[in-house]
């Protein structure tokens, strides 16, 4: 693989750290499954102080960028074109119900436009990453979109509302993990991923990853960064895709 920049092992390492108390946290929420109170207020401050640590550790390296965060929101710095985009943990109800699919996603956004991204998985321990015109990676391989010519033999992943409206005209799922989603459209594990009215910090770093591993996304700088509908899939059955999708 080509070398990581600078920018990109800032990012790996404030995942690294970040993710102990994920890891450390999720096992305690298994346990708070049968407790009367429940576990949601625990996972809420998980989010909160797994996004502390990502915001402390990215400006530790870089104390000038800006940040655009799902608990925070935005937080302009001096640098206001160089924007840290964070969900710490996308896929929180997955966390809240002791379902082990979830993950951190950052995405480094230069001038209007997505140069670096990753999406680390805690439990798998899975890392996607990519940087803009250097490929996409996982754990350290280049990957690939798929190559499926035949819509019938791929697999594709929405929100409960796409479900409801295109099965059973595609094969579909809904893990509850947008950055996930668009992870495994980027190694191939799914042939497309489409999303109405979604977060810009569930979507930044997958949608690098998905373009960076040769597959197609649609453009959403159009949208606002809290109501994006996005489209993502490989190369070969993107136009295919978006023929099921006219109505949604």
């Amino acid at each position: 693989m080509n070398s990581i920049s600078p920018n990109l092992n800032i990012m790996i390492k404030a995942c690294e750290k970040a993710s102990k108390i994920i890891i450390r946290d999720f096992g305690e929420v298994e346990n708070l499954q049968v407790a009367k109170k429940g576990p949601r207020d625990f996972v809420t401050k998980t989010d909160k102080r797994v996004e502390e640590i990502l915001v402390e550790e990215l400006t530790r390296a870089k104390k000038n960028y800006s940040f655009l965060t799902e608990e925070t929101g935005k937080i302009d710095n001096n640098d206001k074109d160089k924007i840290w985009i964070i969900d710490p943990i996308d896929g929180t109800t997955n966390f809240l119900h002791g379902i082990p699919h979830f993950a951190i996603s950052i995405a480094l956004k230069i001038d209007d436009e997505i140069k670096s991204a990753l999406i680390f998985d805690p439990i798998k321990n899975e890392i996607f990453f990519a940087e803009k015109n250097n490929g996409a990676y996982f754990n350290n391989h280049r990957m690939r979109v798929s190559n499926k010519r035949d819509i019938e033999d791929c697999l594709f992943s929405s929100s409960p509302e796409g479900l409801k409206i295109i099965y059973p005209s595609l094969n579909m799922r809904n893990s509850g993990c947008a950055a996930l989603d668009l992870a495994y459209v980027g190694t191939g594990r799914l042939d497309g991923f489409f999303h109405n009215k979604i977060n810009l910090w569930d979507i930044a770093a997958g949608l690098l990853i998905v373009s960076e591993a040769g597959g197609t996304t649609n453009d959403i700088t159009k949208y606002d960064d809290n109501s994006i509908d996005v489209r993502a899939a490989s190369s070969t059955i993107y136009a295919k895709m978006m023929e099921k999708l006219v109505n949604f």
